[in-house]
This record gives C-alpha cells, sequence and structure tokens, in this order.
C-alpha cells in the first residue's frame, strides 16, 4: 500500500498509496502533551510493523490477480470497497460530527480521484498481467504527487526530485517494453501508472480540503462514496457465473485486511514513529508484491521488471534524499 514536505504526501498514500494500493487521507494530528513511548519498544517493534505492513500491502495485488478474472474489475473494487468501509466505519460514526453535509460533495470527488478509479485500474491491470506489474507501478505515486504540487498547486520540485521524476518515467518505459510469456503489458503498465497518477492528484486534494479531519474516519467516508459510484457499474457486470471459493477469500481479504486493518495498522505506526519512517514502507510494497507473486503464483521475475524495479524505487530514494527528518 508522500513537503507541503514530501513526507507529509507519503504519509497520505494509499493501500493501493500506495499505495499501495490504499486510498489517500490526512495525516493525523500531533498531540504535543503526549509521553513519548520507550524508545527500545519502538526501535525492535517499528521494523516488524513496517515489514508487517508491506507485506500486507503486496499481497494486495497478489488477491487482485487470483480474483479479478473471476469477478471483473467492477466487481472485484465493490466488494473490496464495500468491505474497506464497513472495517473503517467505527471511526466515521465517532466522528460524524465534523462531517457535516456540505462536506460530502466534496468527499464523493475525492473518492472518485482517490479510490474508485485507481482500484478498477488496478484491477484491469490485474486480469492482463503479472502482479508485480501493478505493484511496481504503484510505487510511482510519490513521483506524481510531487509532480501535480509543482504542476498544479505552485510547490517547487527542486533539481532532485526533478531527476527523480526523470529516471521514474524512464524506468515505466522500460516496464511497459517487457513481455511476460511472450505477451505485451504495456496497457497494464499503462492503467497501474495511470492509477498513481491519480493517488498523487487525490494526495495534493486531500492534504489542501481535508486536513484536520481524523483520518481513518476520512478513509471510511470515502471509501463508503466510492463503493456508491461503483455500485451500479458492478452490479451491470456482475459474474454470470459462480465465483470460486479462493477468489472471493481473496477479494474479502482485499476488503479487510489489505484496505481496512492495514490503515489502523499504517495510523498508529505513524502516531508511534512519525511520517518519515512510518513512509518508508513504500519502498517494500513492490519488493513483497513481487515476492509473493513468484513464491505463490509462480510468475516469473523478468529481467525487465527488476531493472523497471529498481530504477524506479532508486529514483524514489533519490527523490527523499537530503531531507531532514
Amino acid at each position: 500500500m508522500v513537503e507541503s514536505h514530501e513526507s507529509d504526501s507519503l504519509l497520505m498514500t494509499s493501500p493501493n498509496a500506495a499505495a499501495c494500493s490504499a486510498p489517500v487521507t490526512a495525516a493525523p494530528p500531533v498531540d504535543a502533551g503526549r509521553p513519548l513511548p520507550d524508545v527500545r519498544a519502538r526501535d525492535w517493534m517499528t521494523p516488524l510493523e513496517l515489514c508487517l505492513l508491506g507485506a500486507i500491502w503486496g499481497a494486495s495485488f497478489l488477491f487482485m490477480r487470483v480474483a479479478a478474472p473471476d469477478f471483473g474489475a467492477f466487481a472485484l473494487v465493490e466488494v473490496r470497497l464495500a468491505l474497506g468501509a464497513l472495517v473503517l466505519m467505527p471511526f466515521l460514526w465517532r466522528a460524524r460530527s465534523q462531517f457535516p453535509p456540505r462536506l460530502w460533495p466534496r468527499l464523493a470527488g475525492i473518492s472518485l480521484i482517490n479510490s474508485a478509479v485507481p482500484f478498477v485500474l488496478f484491477a484491469w491491470a490485474a486480469q492482463r498481467a503479472p502482479a508485480g506489474i501493478g505493484a511496481i507501478s504503484n510505487a510511482m505515486t510519490v513521483l506524481f504527487t510531487a509532480l501535480i504540487g509543482f504542476m498544479f498547486f505552485g510547490e517547487k520540485i527542486g533539481s532532485r526530485r526533478a531527476i527523480a521524476l526523470c529516471a521514474g518515467f524512464a524506468g515505466v518505459v522500460v516496464l511497459a517494453s517487457g513481455k511476460v510469456a511472450g505477451a505485451s503489458i504495456g496497457w497494464a503498465v499503462a492503467a497501474g501508472a495511470g492509477a498513481a497518477f491519480l493517488y498523487g492528484i487525490g494526495i495534493n486534494l486531500v492534504r489542501r480540503h481535508l486536513t484536520g479531519l481524523p483520518p481513518a474516519a476520512v478513509a471510511a467516508a470515502t471509501l463508503g462514496c466510492a463503493a456508491l459510484l461503483v455500485s451500479p457499474l458492478a452490479a451491470s457486470q456482475w459474474p454470470d457465473a459462480s465465483v470460486p471459493p479462493l477468489s472471493w477469500l481473496c477479494a474479502a481479504l482485499l476488503g479487510v485486511l489489505c484496505t481496512g486493518i492495514a490503515f489502523v495498522m499504517y495510523y498508529r505506526l505513524i502516531a508511534r514513529v512519525g511520517a518519515s519512517r512510518a513512509s518508508t514502507v513504500t519502498y517494500l510494497v513492490p519488493v513483497f508484491g513481487v515476492a509473493w507473486a513468484w513464491w505463490l503464483l509462480g510468475e516469473p521475475l523478468t529481467l525487465t521488471m527488476g531493472v523497471a524495479g529498481a530504477i524506479i524505487l532508486a529514483s524514489v530514494a533519490f527523490s527523499q534524499g537530503g531531507k531532514r527528518p
């Protein structure tokens, strides 16, 4: 599952901001009066939790790869959105007084950009390319966030990020040029990159229009709105054939674990160690995404995927370098 500061933007990426493949939400407020946790406990817990979160968000691409052919993109995304919203709904109910009626049209618009369309693009790509392709493409969210901030919101991009953007786009071109089992994956890469681009827009919109709201409640609201927006298309394209139990299991895990529970884990991690350290999960998601697909689905790790993934992740790391935590 990214200056105002780049770490703030990374903080707000999805399961799929990121994520991975996760929706974008506002950063949780800092309680200056709250005592800091024991440093020794934090030091050994943080790497474990980061790895666990990276493994969960990396697995989301595996689950999509298994379930998308049986459900279709729209039906799978509807299940994912609905279950994710249900898991997070208690947070929205607790903060319901902070969500007046006039806010909901804005939430609906952001949910379309930040959840509904990107999730459909990733699910569509999962029907046509290995799971690792989507996981690698998702890492471009960090760079697209900087690009959108520069183009439309007057943020400075700097020479470091400009170089990183060029390198990252080169990595996407390399990835799109590859083939798996003799078949081109260019359109699947384009869909994954398009989803990452929309995440970049969503991050900037959330940062400017939803700051100060409880992040888990915002996630629940946007997921719920997205589920309502996708539901007519999901109903019209619901599979005629019976969906196998394994695909139902993967869809349920995608919604409950990768979209609901993972967000709760992420925000707790941010509250304990801060945005900068929590955002390093960005680098783990593609690694786990490719590893799960190779181990459990027998999908090949091609030279093109390895080179492209290394270029994209290196460009993201370079764009984050030289910053004071």
